[in-house]
Protein backbone atom coordinates (compact mmCIF):
# COMPACT_ATOMS: atom_id res chain seq x y z
CA UNK A 1 0.00 0.00 0.00
CA UNK A 2 1.34 3.37 -1.00
CA UNK A 3 1.54 6.24 1.20
CA UNK A 4 -1.98 7.54 2.10
CA UNK A 5 -3.92 6.57 -0.62
CA UNK A 6 -7.54 5.44 -0.13
CA UNK A 7 -7.96 1.77 -1.21
CA UNK A 8 -11.09 -0.81 -0.99
CA UNK A 9 -9.49 -3.08 1.43
CA UNK A 10 -6.10 -3.45 3.72
CA UNK A 11 -3.82 -6.02 4.39
CA UNK A 12 -1.57 -6.56 7.54
CA UNK A 13 1.15 -7.11 5.73
CA UNK A 14 1.04 -6.83 1.76
CA UNK A 15 -2.05 -5.77 -0.31
CA UNK A 16 -5.34 -7.01 -0.52
CA UNK A 17 -5.81 -10.55 -2.73
CA UNK A 18 -8.90 -9.29 -4.26
CA UNK A 19 -9.25 -5.45 -6.96
CA UNK A 20 -11.01 -2.84 -6.59
CA UNK A 21 -14.26 -3.66 -8.30
CA UNK A 22 -13.84 -7.55 -7.81
CA UNK A 23 -17.62 -8.93 -8.32
CA UNK A 24 -17.31 -11.90 -5.04
CA UNK A 25 -15.62 -13.59 -2.00
CA UNK A 26 -13.49 -16.46 -4.13
CA UNK A 27 -15.76 -18.86 -1.61
CA UNK A 28 -19.13 -17.67 -2.61
CA UNK A 29 -21.35 -18.86 -5.44
CA UNK A 30 -22.61 -15.18 -6.84
CA UNK A 31 -25.57 -18.02 -8.94
CA UNK A 32 -26.50 -18.70 -5.59
CA UNK A 33 -30.04 -18.59 -5.30
CA UNK A 34 -32.03 -16.59 -2.43
CA UNK A 35 -34.71 -17.85 -0.46
CA UNK A 36 -35.61 -21.04 2.02
CA UNK A 37 -34.41 -20.98 5.26
CA UNK A 38 -32.20 -23.06 7.87
CA UNK A 39 -32.74 -23.83 11.38
CA UNK A 40 -29.91 -24.16 13.64
CA UNK A 41 -29.75 -25.74 17.64
CA UNK A 42 -27.58 -24.08 20.39
CA UNK A 43 -26.33 -25.99 23.53
CA UNK A 44 -27.21 -23.49 26.31
CA UNK A 45 -29.60 -20.23 26.74
CA UNK A 46 -29.66 -16.70 26.46
CA UNK A 47 -31.31 -13.43 28.43
CA UNK A 48 -30.19 -10.62 26.45
CA UNK A 49 -29.99 -9.20 22.76
CA UNK A 50 -27.05 -6.57 23.71
CA UNK A 51 -23.73 -8.97 22.40
CA UNK A 52 -21.67 -5.83 22.95
CA UNK A 53 -21.14 -6.26 26.79
CA UNK A 54 -20.20 -8.03 29.69
CA UNK A 55 -23.77 -8.53 31.43
CA UNK A 56 -26.37 -11.52 30.04
CA UNK A 57 -25.42 -14.09 27.42
CA UNK A 58 -26.76 -12.76 24.27
CA UNK A 59 -27.17 -14.89 20.61
CA UNK A 60 -24.03 -14.80 18.49
CA UNK A 61 -26.23 -14.55 15.82
CA UNK A 62 -26.76 -10.71 16.56
CA UNK A 63 -23.37 -9.31 16.45
CA UNK A 64 -22.66 -11.57 13.17
CA UNK A 65 -25.81 -10.79 10.85
CA UNK A 66 -28.05 -8.12 12.27
CA UNK A 67 -24.48 -5.45 12.93
CA UNK A 68 -21.94 -4.91 10.35
CA UNK A 69 -19.02 -2.74 10.17
CA UNK A 70 -17.04 -0.80 8.44
CA UNK A 71 -14.76 -3.27 7.09
CA UNK A 72 -15.13 -6.82 7.16
CA UNK A 73 -12.76 -10.23 6.66
CA UNK A 74 -12.04 -12.43 4.34
CA UNK A 75 -11.64 -15.89 5.18
CA UNK A 76 -9.57 -16.95 2.40
CA UNK A 77 -6.64 -14.49 3.83
CA UNK A 78 -4.80 -14.82 6.71
CA UNK A 79 -6.07 -11.07 7.66
CA UNK A 80 -7.14 -8.92 4.79
CA UNK A 81 -10.34 -6.59 5.56
CA UNK A 82 -12.35 -5.25 2.01
CA UNK A 83 -15.17 -2.39 2.39
CA UNK A 84 -18.25 -2.71 3.93
CA UNK A 85 -20.49 -0.04 5.68
CA UNK A 86 -16.39 2.05 4.22
CA UNK A 87 -16.16 2.85 0.90
CA UNK A 88 -12.02 3.08 1.31
CA UNK A 89 -9.65 3.06 4.05
CA UNK A 90 -6.55 5.37 4.37
CA UNK A 91 -3.36 5.13 6.56
CA UNK A 92 0.34 6.20 6.16
CA UNK A 93 3.12 3.77 5.89
CA UNK A 94 3.69 4.22 9.72
CA UNK A 95 -0.10 2.85 9.76
CA UNK A 96 0.18 6.18 12.97
CA UNK A 97 -3.68 6.82 11.55
CA UNK A 98 -6.32 5.29 9.60
CA UNK A 99 -8.96 7.09 8.20
CA UNK A 100 -12.58 5.51 6.60
CA UNK A 101 -14.65 7.11 4.02
CA UNK A 102 -18.83 5.82 4.45
CA UNK A 103 -20.27 4.34 1.52
CA UNK A 104 -23.52 7.14 0.84
CA UNK A 105 -25.58 4.08 0.59
CA UNK A 106 -25.21 2.32 3.78
CA UNK A 107 -28.39 2.61 5.76
CA UNK A 108 -30.20 0.65 9.02
CA UNK A 109 -32.83 -1.43 8.52
CA UNK A 110 -35.62 1.17 9.66
CA UNK A 111 -33.87 3.26 6.51
CA UNK A 112 -32.18 5.76 8.85
CA UNK A 113 -28.43 6.58 6.75
CA UNK A 114 -25.58 5.31 9.01
CA UNK A 115 -23.30 8.58 9.66
CA UNK A 116 -20.29 9.36 11.08
CA UNK A 117 -21.92 10.17 14.09
CA UNK A 118 -23.45 7.00 14.57
CA UNK A 119 -19.94 5.32 13.64
CA UNK A 120 -18.11 7.60 16.38
CA UNK A 121 -20.72 7.36 19.31
CA UNK A 122 -20.04 3.54 18.46
CA UNK A 123 -16.77 2.96 19.17
CA UNK A 124 -16.76 5.51 21.96
CA UNK A 125 -19.13 3.83 23.91
CA UNK A 126 -18.03 0.36 23.18
CA UNK A 127 -14.43 1.55 24.67
CA UNK A 128 -15.74 2.89 27.55
CA UNK A 129 -18.28 0.25 28.19
CA UNK A 130 -18.78 -2.20 26.44
CA UNK A 131 -16.83 -6.24 26.23
CA UNK A 132 -13.66 -5.78 27.20
CA UNK A 133 -12.58 -7.12 23.57
CA UNK A 134 -13.33 -3.51 22.48
CA UNK A 135 -11.49 -1.62 25.46
CA UNK A 136 -7.79 -1.94 25.04
CA UNK A 137 -7.84 -0.96 21.25
CA UNK A 138 -10.10 2.15 22.53
CA UNK A 139 -7.16 3.02 24.63
CA UNK A 140 -5.13 3.40 22.51
CA UNK A 141 -6.56 6.42 20.04
CA UNK A 142 -5.06 9.55 20.83
CA UNK A 143 -8.04 10.95 18.49
CA UNK A 144 -11.15 10.54 17.05
CA UNK A 145 -12.45 13.18 14.25
CA UNK A 146 -14.88 13.36 11.50
CA UNK A 147 -12.85 15.00 8.88
CA UNK A 148 -15.83 14.95 6.36
CA UNK A 149 -19.09 14.56 5.41
CA UNK A 150 -18.69 10.66 5.58
CA UNK A 151 -15.42 9.71 6.70
CA UNK A 152 -13.78 9.85 10.60
CA UNK A 153 -10.01 9.35 11.78
CA UNK A 154 -8.31 7.47 13.75
CA UNK A 155 -5.13 8.79 15.19
CA UNK A 156 -3.17 6.39 17.61
CA UNK A 157 -1.23 6.93 20.66
CA UNK A 158 1.47 4.09 20.16
CA UNK A 159 2.60 1.80 17.44
CA UNK A 160 0.86 -1.00 16.71
CA UNK A 161 0.15 -1.47 13.07
CA UNK A 162 -2.60 -3.66 13.32
CA UNK A 163 -5.09 -0.72 14.77
CA UNK A 164 -5.47 0.36 11.34
CA UNK A 165 -7.37 -3.30 10.84
CA UNK A 166 -8.96 -3.44 13.93
CA UNK A 167 -10.54 0.35 13.87
CA UNK A 168 -12.66 -1.52 10.82
CA UNK A 169 -14.16 -4.26 12.77
CA UNK A 170 -15.94 -2.70 15.30
CA UNK A 171 -19.88 -2.84 14.92
CA UNK A 172 -21.47 -0.01 13.96
CA UNK A 173 -24.52 0.59 16.30
CA UNK A 174 -27.74 3.35 15.74
CA UNK A 175 -26.64 6.00 18.56
CA UNK A 176 -30.53 7.36 18.33
CA UNK A 177 -31.75 3.84 19.40
CA UNK A 178 -29.43 4.00 22.96
CA UNK A 179 -30.16 7.28 23.74
CA UNK A 180 -32.45 6.53 26.60
CA UNK A 181 -30.80 3.37 27.64
CA UNK A 182 -28.46 1.62 29.72
CA UNK A 183 -25.68 0.24 27.07
CA UNK A 184 -23.63 -1.40 29.33
CA UNK A 185 -26.59 -3.69 30.98
CA UNK A 186 -28.54 -6.48 29.58
CA UNK A 187 -31.49 -6.01 27.27
CA UNK A 188 -34.35 -7.84 25.20
CA UNK A 189 -34.95 -4.34 23.23
CA UNK A 190 -34.24 -5.97 19.79
CA UNK A 191 -31.41 -3.75 18.54
CA UNK A 192 -31.43 -1.65 14.94
CA UNK A 193 -28.57 -2.79 12.45
CA UNK A 194 -27.40 -1.96 9.00
CA UNK A 195 -27.04 -5.81 8.20
CA UNK A 196 -28.73 -8.43 6.15
CA UNK A 197 -30.95 -9.53 8.59
CA UNK A 198 -33.50 -8.12 11.37
CA UNK A 199 -35.05 -9.68 14.26
CA UNK A 200 -38.30 -11.46 13.30
CA UNK A 201 -39.23 -13.41 16.62
CA UNK A 202 -37.88 -14.48 19.37
CA UNK A 203 -38.84 -15.87 23.08
CA UNK A 204 -35.91 -15.19 25.96
CA UNK A 205 -33.89 -18.58 26.20
CA UNK A 206 -35.78 -20.25 23.68
CA UNK A 207 -35.13 -19.27 20.69
CA UNK A 208 -34.40 -16.43 17.94
CA UNK A 209 -35.55 -16.29 14.26
CA UNK A 210 -33.81 -13.64 11.65
CA UNK A 211 -35.44 -12.58 8.59
CA UNK A 212 -33.49 -11.51 5.66
CA UNK A 213 -33.95 -7.60 5.35
CA UNK A 214 -35.11 -7.42 1.26
CA UNK A 215 -34.29 -3.79 1.22
CA UNK A 216 -31.08 -4.43 2.83
CA UNK A 217 -28.87 -1.48 1.48
CA UNK A 218 -25.37 -3.46 0.58
CA UNK A 219 -27.16 -6.37 -1.26
CA UNK A 220 -25.35 -5.13 -4.36
CA UNK A 221 -21.79 -5.06 -3.21
CA UNK A 222 -19.26 -7.69 -4.88
CA UNK A 223 -18.30 -8.61 -1.39
CA UNK A 224 -22.12 -9.38 -0.43
CA UNK A 225 -22.51 -11.38 -3.79
CA UNK A 226 -23.58 -15.39 -2.88
CA UNK A 227 -23.73 -13.99 0.77
CA UNK A 228 -27.13 -14.24 3.11
CA UNK A 229 -28.70 -16.49 0.83
CA UNK A 230 -31.88 -17.61 3.37
CA UNK A 231 -34.54 -15.88 4.37
CA UNK A 232 -34.98 -17.17 7.04
CA UNK A 233 -32.77 -18.50 9.92
CA UNK A 234 -33.79 -19.64 12.86
CA UNK A 235 -31.76 -20.55 15.94
CA UNK A 236 -33.09 -23.03 19.11
CA UNK A 237 -31.66 -23.43 22.06
CA UNK A 238 -31.61 -26.54 23.96
CA UNK A 239 -30.23 -26.73 27.46
CA UNK A 240 -28.21 -30.05 26.44
CA UNK A 241 -26.03 -30.86 23.66
CA UNK A 242 -27.74 -34.35 23.42
CA UNK A 243 -30.88 -33.04 22.79
CA UNK A 244 -29.70 -30.60 20.36
CA UNK A 245 -28.13 -34.55 18.70
CA UNK A 246 -31.56 -35.75 18.63
CA UNK A 247 -33.37 -32.38 17.13
CA UNK A 248 -31.60 -32.63 14.27
CA UNK A 249 -32.16 -36.65 13.83
CA UNK A 250 -35.97 -35.74 14.56
CA UNK A 251 -36.10 -32.91 11.55
CA UNK A 252 -36.49 -30.25 13.95
CA UNK A 253 -33.24 -28.77 12.81
CA UNK A 254 -31.53 -28.74 9.55
CA UNK A 255 -27.65 -28.94 10.56
CA UNK A 256 -25.54 -30.53 12.98
CA UNK A 257 -21.77 -29.74 13.49
CA UNK A 258 -20.42 -33.25 15.27
CA UNK A 259 -17.13 -32.50 17.28
CA UNK A 260 -16.43 -36.04 17.96
CA UNK A 261 -15.19 -38.27 15.40
CA UNK A 262 -16.03 -41.58 17.63
CA UNK A 263 -19.68 -40.29 17.39
CA UNK A 264 -19.62 -39.67 13.59
CA UNK A 265 -18.61 -42.91 13.03
CA UNK A 266 -20.79 -44.56 14.86
CA UNK A 267 -23.76 -42.36 15.65
CA UNK A 268 -24.84 -41.30 11.95
CA UNK A 269 -26.63 -44.50 10.61
CA UNK A 270 -30.20 -43.15 11.50
CA UNK A 271 -33.22 -43.34 8.41
CA UNK A 272 -32.57 -39.83 7.16
CA UNK A 273 -28.80 -40.41 7.04
CA UNK A 274 -29.84 -43.83 5.23
CA UNK A 275 -31.65 -42.27 2.39
CA UNK A 276 -29.87 -39.98 1.46
CA UNK A 277 -32.10 -37.14 3.07
CA UNK A 278 -29.26 -36.26 5.24
CA UNK A 279 -25.38 -35.53 3.99
CA UNK A 280 -22.61 -35.90 6.21
CA UNK A 281 -19.27 -33.88 4.80
CA UNK A 282 -16.05 -33.31 6.42
CA UNK A 283 -14.88 -29.62 5.65
CA UNK A 284 -10.69 -29.59 5.72
CA UNK A 285 -8.70 -26.01 6.69
CA UNK A 286 -5.80 -24.57 7.50
CA UNK A 287 -6.49 -22.87 11.04
CA UNK A 288 -4.44 -23.30 13.90
CA UNK A 289 -5.79 -26.04 16.80
CA UNK A 290 -6.41 -23.28 19.34
CA UNK A 291 -6.54 -24.73 22.84
CA UNK A 292 -9.01 -26.28 24.18
CA UNK A 293 -9.15 -28.46 27.73
CA UNK A 294 -9.25 -27.91 31.42
CA UNK A 295 -7.75 -24.45 32.73
CA UNK A 296 -6.15 -24.10 35.89
CA UNK A 297 -7.38 -20.67 37.62
CA UNK A 298 -3.54 -19.66 39.30
CA UNK A 299 -5.87 -16.63 40.86
CA UNK A 300 -6.63 -19.87 43.44
CA UNK A 301 -2.87 -20.56 45.29
CA UNK A 302 -3.17 -24.25 44.68
CA UNK A 303 -2.93 -23.37 41.53
CA UNK A 304 -0.06 -20.78 41.65
CA UNK A 305 3.43 -23.00 41.29
CA UNK A 306 4.01 -24.38 37.60
CA UNK A 307 4.94 -28.11 39.33
CA UNK A 308 1.39 -28.65 40.70
CA UNK A 309 0.00 -27.38 37.18
CA UNK A 310 3.13 -30.09 35.68
CA UNK A 311 1.67 -32.59 38.01
CA UNK A 312 -2.05 -32.00 36.90
CA UNK A 313 -0.73 -32.44 33.27
CA UNK A 314 0.86 -35.64 34.19
CA UNK A 315 -2.06 -37.18 35.97
CA UNK A 316 -4.74 -36.54 32.92
CA UNK A 317 -4.07 -39.58 30.56
CA UNK A 318 -4.29 -38.40 27.25
CA UNK A 319 -3.70 -41.39 25.33
CA UNK A 320 -6.73 -42.90 27.59
CA UNK A 321 -9.25 -40.93 27.58
CA UNK A 322 -9.03 -40.49 23.72
CA UNK A 323 -8.73 -44.03 22.99
CA UNK A 324 -11.77 -44.81 25.76
CA UNK A 325 -14.40 -41.33 24.10
CA UNK A 326 -13.41 -40.66 20.80
CA UNK A 327 -11.51 -43.84 19.08
CA UNK A 328 -8.05 -42.41 19.51
CA UNK A 329 -9.22 -40.81 16.15
CA UNK A 330 -7.94 -36.91 17.19
CA UNK A 331 -4.24 -36.03 17.62
CA UNK A 332 -3.79 -33.81 20.81
CA UNK A 333 -3.25 -30.11 20.90
CA UNK A 334 0.66 -30.11 21.04
CA UNK A 335 0.51 -25.65 21.56
CA UNK A 336 -1.72 -22.87 21.32
CA UNK A 337 -0.71 -22.57 17.79
CA UNK A 338 -0.05 -25.87 16.56
CA UNK A 339 -0.93 -26.87 13.34
CA UNK A 340 0.45 -23.98 11.44
CA UNK A 341 3.66 -22.26 10.72
CA UNK A 342 3.05 -19.81 14.11
CA UNK A 343 3.13 -22.62 16.37
CA UNK A 344 6.45 -23.38 18.56
CA UNK A 345 9.22 -25.93 17.34
CA UNK A 346 10.58 -28.85 18.98
CA UNK A 347 13.72 -28.85 20.99
CA UNK A 348 15.54 -25.37 22.41
CA UNK A 349 14.67 -22.10 21.13
CA UNK A 350 16.56 -20.54 17.98
CA UNK A 351 17.38 -17.49 15.94
CA UNK A 352 14.43 -14.44 16.24
CA UNK A 353 12.35 -16.65 18.88
CA UNK A 354 15.49 -17.03 21.11
CA UNK A 355 16.46 -13.47 20.66
CA UNK A 356 13.18 -12.20 21.73
CA UNK A 357 12.63 -13.94 24.83
CA UNK A 358 16.56 -13.64 25.96
CA UNK A 359 15.43 -10.26 28.12
CA UNK A 360 12.92 -12.45 30.21
CA UNK A 361 15.12 -15.42 30.49
CA UNK A 362 15.90 -14.96 33.95
CA UNK A 363 11.93 -14.70 34.64
CA UNK A 364 10.54 -17.36 32.06
CA UNK A 365 9.58 -20.77 33.28
CA UNK A 366 11.67 -23.54 32.87
CA UNK A 367 11.35 -25.55 29.02
CA UNK A 368 10.08 -21.77 27.39
CA UNK A 369 13.71 -21.86 26.19
CA UNK A 370 14.76 -24.99 26.69
CA UNK A 371 12.28 -26.71 24.98
CA UNK A 372 8.74 -28.22 26.07
CA UNK A 373 6.74 -31.10 25.00
CA UNK A 374 3.31 -32.09 26.82
CA UNK A 375 3.30 -35.39 29.05
CA UNK A 376 2.67 -38.87 27.02
CA UNK A 377 1.36 -42.11 28.49
CA UNK A 378 1.51 -45.18 27.99
CA UNK A 379 -2.10 -45.53 27.28
CA UNK A 380 -2.89 -47.74 30.56
CA UNK A 381 -5.07 -46.72 32.47
CA UNK A 382 -2.92 -46.51 35.49
CA UNK A 383 -0.19 -44.14 34.34
CA UNK A 384 2.07 -45.40 36.49
CA UNK A 385 5.15 -43.79 35.10
CA UNK A 386 2.88 -40.37 34.77
CA UNK A 387 1.53 -40.89 38.22
CA UNK A 388 5.02 -41.38 39.98
CA UNK A 389 6.73 -37.76 37.90
CA UNK A 390 3.32 -35.77 39.47
CA UNK A 391 4.14 -37.31 43.41
CA UNK A 392 7.72 -36.34 43.26
CA UNK A 393 7.04 -32.92 41.69
CA UNK A 394 3.77 -32.45 43.98
CA UNK A 395 6.24 -33.34 47.34
CA UNK A 396 8.70 -30.79 45.54
CA UNK A 397 6.35 -28.27 45.67
CA UNK A 398 4.98 -28.84 49.11
CA UNK A 399 2.27 -31.74 49.17
CA UNK A 400 2.43 -35.26 50.40
CA UNK A 401 0.14 -38.00 50.68
CA UNK A 402 -1.39 -38.57 54.47
CA UNK A 403 -1.65 -42.18 56.23
CA UNK A 404 -5.33 -41.25 55.54
CA UNK A 405 -4.72 -41.36 51.39
CA UNK A 406 -5.48 -37.68 50.98
CA UNK A 407 -2.72 -35.32 49.67
CA UNK A 408 -1.81 -32.49 52.18
CA UNK A 409 0.35 -29.79 53.03
CA UNK A 410 2.55 -28.80 56.17
CA UNK A 411 0.38 -27.54 58.02
CA UNK A 412 -2.28 -30.14 57.55
CA UNK A 413 -4.45 -28.46 54.47
CA UNK A 414 -6.04 -31.07 52.20
CA UNK A 415 -5.09 -30.23 48.50
CA UNK A 416 -8.69 -29.23 46.96
CA UNK A 417 -10.33 -27.39 44.47
CA UNK A 418 -13.39 -27.75 42.27
CA UNK A 419 -14.17 -28.34 38.61
CA UNK A 420 -16.86 -26.05 37.16
CA UNK A 421 -19.10 -27.77 34.31
CA UNK A 422 -21.87 -26.09 32.19
CA UNK A 423 -24.92 -28.16 32.27
CA UNK A 424 -25.56 -30.18 28.60
CA UNK A 425 -21.87 -30.31 28.15
CA UNK A 426 -21.86 -34.51 27.80
CA UNK A 427 -18.59 -34.69 26.31
CA UNK A 428 -16.36 -32.91 29.04
CA UNK A 429 -18.19 -34.91 31.90
CA UNK A 430 -17.05 -38.24 30.69
CA UNK A 431 -13.52 -36.68 30.33
CA UNK A 432 -14.38 -35.19 34.35
CA UNK A 433 -15.06 -38.52 35.51
CA UNK A 434 -11.98 -40.47 34.17
CA UNK A 435 -9.71 -37.69 35.25
CA UNK A 436 -11.09 -37.34 38.80
CA UNK A 437 -10.34 -40.89 39.07
CA UNK A 438 -6.60 -40.70 38.25
CA UNK A 439 -6.54 -37.61 40.63
CA UNK A 440 -7.77 -39.85 43.42
CA UNK A 441 -4.42 -42.33 43.11
CA UNK A 442 -2.68 -38.75 44.03
CA UNK A 443 -4.53 -38.07 47.07
CA UNK A 444 -6.61 -35.50 45.59
CA UNK A 445 -10.37 -35.18 45.55
CA UNK A 446 -12.21 -32.66 43.60
CA UNK A 447 -15.49 -31.64 43.73
CA UNK A 448 -17.61 -31.25 40.29
CA UNK A 449 -19.87 -28.69 39.95
CA UNK A 450 -22.57 -28.49 37.40
CA UNK A 451 -24.33 -25.35 36.90
CA UNK A 452 -26.78 -23.25 34.08
CA UNK A 453 -25.69 -21.80 31.04
CA UNK A 454 -26.95 -18.15 33.09
CA UNK A 455 -24.18 -19.11 36.20
CA UNK A 456 -21.32 -20.49 34.46
CA UNK A 457 -21.43 -17.67 31.82
CA UNK A 458 -21.03 -15.66 35.10
CA UNK A 459 -18.84 -17.64 37.20
CA UNK A 460 -16.63 -17.44 34.32
CA UNK A 461 -16.65 -13.59 33.85
CA UNK A 462 -15.68 -12.86 37.83
CA UNK A 463 -13.30 -16.13 38.01
CA UNK A 464 -15.23 -17.62 40.33
CA UNK A 465 -13.69 -21.27 39.37
CA UNK A 466 -10.71 -23.32 40.44
CA UNK A 467 -10.86 -25.54 37.06
CA UNK A 468 -13.20 -25.29 33.95
CA UNK A 469 -13.28 -26.24 30.58
CA UNK A 470 -12.02 -23.40 28.36
CA UNK A 471 -11.73 -22.97 24.23
CA UNK A 472 -9.61 -20.08 22.82
CA UNK A 473 -9.89 -20.26 18.84
CA UNK A 474 -6.36 -18.75 17.51
CA UNK A 475 -6.04 -17.84 14.26
CA UNK A 476 -3.72 -17.10 11.43
CA UNK A 477 -3.15 -13.51 12.25
CA UNK A 478 -3.31 -13.23 16.09
CA UNK A 479 -3.13 -9.86 17.34
CA UNK A 480 -4.92 -7.38 19.67
CA UNK A 481 -7.27 -9.36 21.15
CA UNK A 482 -4.00 -12.18 22.65
CA UNK A 483 -4.17 -9.13 25.28
CA UNK A 484 -7.67 -9.81 26.18
CA UNK A 485 -6.39 -13.45 26.13
CA UNK A 486 -3.49 -13.35 28.13
CA UNK A 487 -2.78 -10.21 29.26
CA UNK A 488 -1.68 -8.81 32.94
CA UNK A 489 -5.47 -6.58 32.99
CA UNK A 490 -7.67 -10.07 33.14
CA UNK A 491 -6.45 -10.95 36.17
CA UNK A 492 -8.36 -8.44 37.81
CA UNK A 493 -10.87 -7.08 35.31
CA UNK A 494 -13.71 -9.36 34.48
CA UNK A 495 -15.30 -10.74 30.92
CA UNK A 496 -11.67 -11.38 29.90
CA UNK A 497 -10.66 -14.73 28.36
CA UNK A 498 -7.21 -14.66 30.58
CA UNK A 499 -8.66 -17.73 32.78
CA UNK A 500 -5.75 -18.83 33.81
CA UNK A 501 -4.88 -15.12 35.29
CA UNK A 502 -1.30 -15.12 34.16
CA UNK A 503 0.36 -12.39 34.38
CA UNK A 504 3.31 -12.70 32.66
CA UNK A 505 5.52 -9.00 31.22
CA UNK A 506 7.03 -12.03 28.70
CA UNK A 507 4.23 -12.64 27.03
CA UNK A 508 2.78 -9.05 26.61
CA UNK A 509 5.95 -8.05 25.10
CA UNK A 510 5.52 -11.15 22.08
CA UNK A 511 2.19 -9.51 21.82
CA UNK A 512 3.76 -5.95 21.90
CA UNK A 513 6.63 -7.84 18.87
CA UNK A 514 3.44 -9.40 16.88
CA UNK A 515 2.02 -6.06 16.43
CA UNK A 516 5.18 -3.82 15.61
CA UNK A 517 6.20 -6.49 12.99
CA UNK A 518 6.52 -5.48 9.54
CA UNK A 519 7.49 -8.67 7.90
CA UNK A 520 6.06 -12.14 8.09
CA UNK A 521 8.93 -13.61 9.32
CA UNK A 522 9.33 -11.18 12.49
CA UNK A 523 5.49 -11.65 13.39
CA UNK A 524 6.11 -15.44 13.11
CA UNK A 525 8.90 -15.63 15.78
CA UNK A 526 6.91 -13.38 17.81
CA UNK A 527 4.03 -15.64 17.65
CA UNK A 528 5.94 -18.88 18.47
CA UNK A 529 8.01 -17.24 21.04
CA UNK A 530 4.30 -16.17 22.67
CA UNK A 531 3.09 -20.01 21.82
CA UNK A 532 6.10 -21.29 24.36
CA UNK A 533 5.13 -18.70 26.96
CA UNK A 534 1.77 -19.62 26.87
CA UNK A 535 2.14 -24.09 26.38
CA UNK A 536 5.51 -23.85 28.84
CA UNK A 537 3.57 -21.69 31.06
CA UNK A 538 1.13 -25.55 31.84
CA UNK A 539 -2.00 -22.80 32.31
CA UNK A 540 -4.43 -25.42 30.41
CA UNK A 541 -4.14 -29.13 30.28
CA UNK A 542 -5.18 -29.78 26.64
CA UNK A 543 -7.51 -31.70 24.57
CA UNK A 544 -7.80 -32.46 21.22
CA UNK A 545 -8.33 -31.20 17.83
CA UNK A 546 -9.87 -31.99 14.22
CA UNK A 547 -7.96 -31.21 11.23
CA UNK A 548 -11.83 -31.36 9.54
CA UNK A 549 -14.81 -30.01 10.57
CA UNK A 550 -17.50 -33.03 10.35
CA UNK A 551 -21.01 -31.18 9.32
CA UNK A 552 -24.11 -33.06 8.84
CA UNK A 553 -27.40 -31.21 7.30
CA UNK A 554 -30.80 -31.89 4.86
CA UNK A 555 -30.18 -32.42 1.21
CA UNK A 556 -31.96 -28.95 0.35
CA UNK A 557 -29.18 -27.32 1.58
CA UNK A 558 -25.69 -26.51 -0.31
CA UNK A 559 -22.38 -24.75 -0.06
CA UNK A 560 -19.97 -23.66 -2.44
CA UNK A 561 -17.16 -26.45 -4.14
CA UNK A 562 -14.42 -23.91 -3.43
CA UNK A 563 -13.70 -23.75 0.43
CA UNK A 564 -12.04 -20.65 2.42
CA UNK A 565 -8.78 -20.83 3.51
CA UNK A 566 -10.35 -21.24 7.25
CA UNK A 567 -12.84 -23.89 6.23
CA UNK A 568 -15.86 -24.39 8.07
CA UNK A 569 -15.70 -20.87 10.35
CA UNK A 570 -17.24 -17.58 10.90
CA UNK A 571 -18.27 -16.46 7.38
CA UNK A 572 -19.03 -20.19 5.86
CA UNK A 573 -22.33 -21.62 7.54
CA UNK A 574 -24.88 -19.77 7.00
CA UNK A 575 -23.22 -17.22 5.33
CA UNK A 576 -22.50 -18.69 2.01
CA UNK A 577 -24.63 -21.52 2.04
CA UNK A 578 -28.31 -21.67 0.24
CA UNK A 579 -31.31 -23.16 -0.10
CA UNK A 580 -32.67 -25.22 -2.71
CA UNK A 581 -34.81 -28.66 -3.05
CA UNK A 582 -34.68 -30.99 -5.83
Amino acid sequence: MSLAEPMHGIAMYGAPDLPQGFTNLPYANPKAPKGGRIRMGESGSFDSLNPWVVKGRAPVAISNFVAESLMERSYDEPFTLYGLLAESVETDDARSWVEFTLREEARFSDGSPVTVEDVMWSYETLGLQGHPRYQNAWRKIAKMEQTGPRSVRFTFSEADRELALIMGMRPVLQKAQWQDQDFAEATMTAPIGSGPYRIATVEMGKYLTLERNPDWWGKDLGFNAGRHNFDEMRFDYFNDGGVVFEAFKGGELDTWRETNAAKWARDYDFPAVQSGEVIKAEIPHARPSGIQGFVMNTRNPVFADWRVREAMLLAFNFEFINATLNNGAEPRITSYFANSSLGMRPGPAEGKVAELLAPYAADLLPGVIEGYELPVSDGSELNRKNTRKAVALLEEAGWQVDTDGVLKNASGAPFTFSILLQQGAAETSSIVDIYVEALSRLGIFPTVETVDDAQYTARRNSYEFDMTWHWVATSLSPGNEQYLYWGARGVTEPGSRNLMGMNVPAAEAMIDAMLEARSQEDFRAAVQALDRILTAGRYVIPSWYSKVSRLAYVKALHYPERLPLYGDWPGFQPDVWWYEAE
